[in-house]
């Protein structure tokens, strides 16, 4: 594997991604398949490779949600495990990667690292691995851990984690098996040193169990969007999964992580960027507006706009008229909590209520419109030529690397953007017309992993 990779190609590459439990997949349309059946899951990422994405990547959800003291019951859930899910999806792919989320506080190191290292072996090296924290003991009582992470030390012990899972990946040597059938063993005696790793919350004394994929390590992705999880991602990742797609936020954003990741030691280029984004395409600008409204509508119900508001409020607002204007009453919490998510976790209601009745007062918005408003997916709306134009616009400007989709369809909610998006991106040189070899590390253009360089450039310099 070459080094020597150019900071931009001029090129945009695109992944599909599922979240582990969202409102934005619409599955009450008649169109719409199983959100949980193998079937769902094996014809979009069969299409997502038919049109060269670079990868099919799978949220989680580590508990059920839960909405005023009860189960959560509009939100899409279920997702099988990730691994599970993608070793089963590796046996009916070739090229496309299989991005796993698996959070740091909740899984053993040691375990983690053998059963990422399972998966990216399996599929010939097409792993990687979304590093996620979490520290609220809401989502911890499910672990029997409820707090038992301190939030200050979210990302000191996801480093810890990562580095030990590559210390582990790192630890069977390239060339331990043997090279033939005639050889006095299958593999060299004492083939994988033992690794022994301790911080506050983990003990760690393993072996490496597996020889290293062709990629050699699975790519490790990060989404992190405070200045700790951009220093994180600098550090430590191969891929930053980013939430800013629109244009300047785009641009701000990549000189931004581009100028941390050389602050870490590693070239500019180095981690590449992917913000999440939604693609609705229609044969005419106006038919693509007007699919769009319709998205939004079904993505938010009045049923839905109503949960929204009650994360804020602490209280049954099931009284009011979602079509009509803000609740009138006072929030009954100070702070809002995590079990329905991060998206509010923490903040002070009363503050934000104030910021929606300004906003709804200056743009007449009912609770509906202002709950669409703030929770539209970031993305692209367009006849495929206005969005190819606009994407090409990206490319060329080298602010991101690419987008991970989320369909807002299952299964069917990629068809658009193969049969009609890629061809035209193609046809304007800034998408991929083969993929650029076996492994994920290879078809996203990246470089060795960051410790196999460090050894390569130490053993140059004995």
């Amino acid at each position: 594997m070459t080094n020597d990779i150019p900071r931009s190609s001029g090129q945009i590459q695109f992944g599909v991604f599922f979240q582990g439990v969202n409102f934005g997949t619409i599955w009450s349309d008649e169109t719409s398949g199983s959100q949980t059946d193998f079937e769902s899951f094996r014809r979009i990422a069969q299409t997502a490779e038919r049109g060269l994405f670079a990868g099919f990547f799978l949220g989680e959800g580590l508990r059920l949600r839960e909405h005023l003291g009860a189960l959560h019951h509009l939100d899409v859930a279920g997702r099988p495990d990730a691994q599970v899910q993608l070793a089963a999806l590796a046996a009916v792919t070739r090229n496309i990667g299989l991005v796993a989320t698996q959070n740091t506080t909740y899984n053993d190191p040691a375990d983690l690292a053998h059963r990422l290292a399972s998966l990216d072996l399996l599929s010939g090296g097409r792993a990687a691995w979304n590093i996620v924290t979490t520290d609220n003991a809401w989502t911890g009582e499910n672990f029997r851990r409820g707090g038992y992470l301190d939030h200050a030390d979210r990302y000191t012990h996801a480093a810890f984690v990562v580095e030990t899972a590559k210390r582990i990946w790192d630890s069977f040597p390239d060339d331990a098996i043997a090279a033939s059938a005639t050889s006095a063993s299958w593999a060299d005696p004492g083939i994988a040193a033992p690794v022994s790793a301790e911080d506050a919350y983990f003990k760690v004394f393993a072996r490496s169990r597996l020889p290293r994929s062709p990629q050699q390590h699975p790519v490790l992705f990060q989404a992190g969007d405070s200045a700790d999880g951009r220093d994180f991602a600098a550090r430590h990742a191969d891929v930053i999964f980013s939430a800013h797609s629109e244009f300047e936020d785009a641009t701000e954003f990549a000189a931004d992580v581009r100028t941390r990741v050389v602050a870490a030691g590693r070239p500019a280029d180095d981690l590449k960027i992917f913000p999440g984004a939604q693609i609705i395409l229609g044969d005419t600008t106006a038919e693509a507006e007007e699919k769009a409204r319709w998205v939004r509508r079904k993505q938010v119900t009045p049923q839905t706009a109503l949960a929204y508001l009650e994360q804020i409020w602490g209280r049954d607002l099931s009284g009011f008229d979602a079509e009509g204007p803000l609740p009138d009453v006072e929030p009954a919490q100070e702070a809002a909590g995590a079990t329905r998510g991060t998206l509010f976790h923490g903040t002070r209601p009363a503050q934000i209520i104030a910021q929606w009745r300004a906003l709804s007062a200056e743009r007449d918005f009912s609770i509906r419109e202002l709950v669409i408003h703030l929770s539209a997916e970031r993305g692209f709306v367009g006849s495929v030529t206005d969005v190819a134009d606009e994407l090409a616009r990206y490319a060329r400007h080298g602010i991101v690397d690419g987008f991970n989709i989320t369909p807002y369809l299952v299964p069917t909610g990629l068809d658009d953007i193969v049969n009609k998006l890629v061809p035209a991106l193609q046809e304007r040189g800034v998408y991929p017309t083969e993929y650029a070899g076996t492994t994920l590390r290879e078809n996203l253009g990246l470089r060795d992993p960051l410790t196999r360089r460090t050894r390569e450039l130490s053993e140059a310099r004995l």
